[in-house]
């Protein structure tokens, strides 16, 4: 039964997947309930279920899918007992969904408005200039700048942020009663991240609308959410209201969660990792799901499927711990951590130790017109940088995504053409090099790309691929020597050597990051640009990651340029921080000086936006009416 508090309820869903090796139990039983005008996030890490859950609810399930039991009943109506002429009329208007990726979720072949009044026209009368007002309405609600310009424009012709504004537009076209956002920050900047969440809060108080949020992301939950539940391989672990959830996290994998969070306190700490990984959901599981990767784990948690124990104050467990008291007591959110490894030795011999210096930095694009396309101007996406880089030491250069970050870090390793300044390394000016000069210097820095799934070649093997650059630059000896330097390195980064003769497509994310890492430890350089290692990994995946970063340093005092926009982790992993914004570098110091007391607009405003774990937020959470 549907309570009169409840926009929708979910009874006891069960979905699975038809996959080549059997049937993956992608969502096994999972209850919970929505509150009118409340958010409930729906949390865990990558592959738990989270957006399985919020298609089945859509009932957008792949043709693999099939949902096998359960009810989902929205203001009363069992969506799964309708059939699909009549869901799609649930769709869009009662039910708007963001999707996590707007630049594959929007139509590349639409416009803006095309796409906006697809809605319209499926789901209201509005025609012509009616439907175009009440497009330019949404744009303008959604705050996307001049909405007469972006009716007209393609994807391809918007920012990420202005993508998921149009995602948000479309969603909200017909004033559903129910929003599900998957992930709708993800890669976000922080200021454009709280930007969309601001708008979110903003269009739910004006429509007294409810949010299924999903993410991965405790800040975002902790400034969101009324209620949270927490997922972990297919079941819902753990639920509570927020401020109890973040006051008292009961379940072993939730407190671990807390303890892999970087922060400023923990700098001089090992992060907590859950060891371990994640049990295949294929075919049957018996006993606890976590009972592997737990502290507490006993006899009973490998043998018995644990049950729900309502721990008081609405607040819920899936743990045998809480069936015997005596266990219960001790459960204790556990912040594992130990010591961080000592820095590495003496500092590079140089001018105070100085690996890296960039002078007045400068990275131009040519804008060409015209049927003989002659350059009419230019784009300066790096003007006058400079900075320097410390051996054994970490510079974070952090900013919003078009400051050019990524810009800089490829133009310290010559992956770009410089438009003028100097990069001096190890006493080298690398621009004055020649090709073989360059190629002969290569071993010494390496780098690090965003997206390891794109920067490994997937018709090689992880041996064919660490080995590549030893090959290329005469590094490792004989193809022995090498393999054997293979599996040290593999050791090195928290891979088994029987993994070598797998592809990237074999492996998660976390992983092919550490095949990424192994590839550029491979030829011993001095120093590594980073360009945003962690985006988009789950916090326990995060943790390895910086973990291991730290680790490596230590032992091998390797300089890393640190690009990113996390400033969780540039708070927990960096010595010297520099901000930069439109090009420039605009604020640049020690990481306690720029964190703890910034001078620059920018720089407070950017520290400002960053969602904090905090049981009283900056930000309330809309009152649920």
């Amino acid at each position: 039964m549907t309570t009169k508090s409840s926009i929708l309820e979910v009874q006891n869903l069960r979905t699975w997947l038809s996959v080549g090796e059997g049937l993956v139990r992608a969502v096994n039983g999972v209850s919970f309930a929505v509150g009118r005008g409340e958010t409930f996030a729906l949390l865990g890490e990558s592959g738990c279920g989270k957006s399985m859950t919020a298609l089945s609810i859509a009932r957008l399930l792949p043709d693999a899918g099939k949902i096998l039991s359960g009810t989902v009943r929205l203001d009363g109506q069992d969506l799964l007992q309708l059939p699909e002429s009549a869901m799609r009329e649930v769709r869009g208007a009662r039910i708007g969904m963001i999707f996590q990726e707007p630049g594959t979720s929007l139509n590349p072949v639409m416009t803006v408005g095309a796409q906006i009044g697809e809605v319209l026209l499926q789901h209201t009368t509005l025609r012509g200039s009616a439907a175009e007002a009440r497009i330019l309405e949404l744009l303008d609600a959604v705050g996307l700048p001049d909405p007469k310009s972006r009716l007209r424009e393609f994807p391809f012709q918007l920012s990420g942020g202005m993508k998921q504004r149009v995602m948000i537009a479309i969603a909200l076209a017909c004033e559903p009663r129910l929003l599900i956002a998957d992930e709708p920050t993800t890669a976000l900047d922080v200021t454009i991240q709280s930007q969309v969440l601001d708008l979110l809060r903003d269009l739910q108080r004006k429509m007294g609308m409810s949010i299924l949020l999903i993410t991965h992301d405790l800040g975002v939950v902790s400034e969101m959410a009324h209620h949270v539940a927490v997922m972990y391989a297919g079941e819902i672990v753990e639920s509570a209201r927020r401020d109890d959830f973040f006051r008292n996290p009961a379940h072993p994998y939730s407190q671990k969660l807390f303890a892999s969070m970087p922060n400023r306190q923990l700098r001089d700490r090992t992060l907590a990792v859950i060891s371990g990984r994640v049990p295949s959901l294929i075919g049957e599981i018996h006993g606890c799901r976590f009972a592997e990767r737990c502290d507490f784990a006993s006899p009973l948690c490998r043998e018995a499927d644990p049950s729900w124990f309502d721990i008081g104050n609405d607040h819920g467990v899936r743990c045998h711990l809480y069936g015997d008291k005596s266990w219960a007591k001790d459960v204790t959110q556990t912040r594992t951590t130990v010591a961080a490894p000592a820095a590495c030795g003496p500092l590079h011999p140089g001018t105070d130790g100085e690996l890296l210096t960039v002078d007045d930095l400068k990275v131009y694009f040519p804008v060409r017109k015209g049927i003989l396309k002659r350059v009419v101007g230019h784009v300066k996406a790096v003007d006058g940088v400079s900075l320097k880089v410390r051996a054994g030491r970490t510079l974070a250069l952090v900013g919003e995504s078009g400051s050019g970050k990524t810009t800089v870090g490829k133009g310290i390793v010559q992956l770009l053409p410089l438009s003028g300044g100097r990069v001096n390394f190890d006493g080298t000016d690398l621009a004055s090099l020649s090709a073989s000069e360059l190629r002969g210097r290569r071993r010494d820095f390496q780098i690090i790309f965003q997206d390891p799934y794109s920067s490994l070649n997937p018709r090689m093997r992880v041996l064919d691929i660490v080995e590549e650059g030893m090959i290329a630059l005469g590094v490792g000896g004989d193809r022995r020597t090498r393999a054997a330097r293979v599996d040290e390195i593999l050791g090195q980064v928290g891979l088994g050597a029987e993994m070598k003769y797998r592809y990237p497509h074999e492996f998660s994310g976390g992983q092919r990051q550490r095949i990424a890492i192994a590839r550029a430890l491979a030829v011993e350089p001095k120093l590594i640009v980073c360009d945003e290692p962690t985006s988009a990994l789950d916090v326990s995946v995060q943790a390895q990651i910086l973990n291991l970063l730290r680790d490596l340093q230590s032992r091998l005092c390797i300089a890393y340029l640190f690009i990113t926009h996390n400033m969780s982790v540039v708070e927990y992993l960096a010595d010297e921080v520099a901000v930069m914004y439109l090009g420039k570098i605009v604020e640049q110091g020690s990481a306690d000086e720029v964190l703890g007391n910034p001078r620059h607009a920018y720089t407070r405003a950017l520290l400002a936006a960053v969602p904090r774990i905090n049981v009283v937020n900056k930000r309330e959470a809309v009152a649920p009416g």
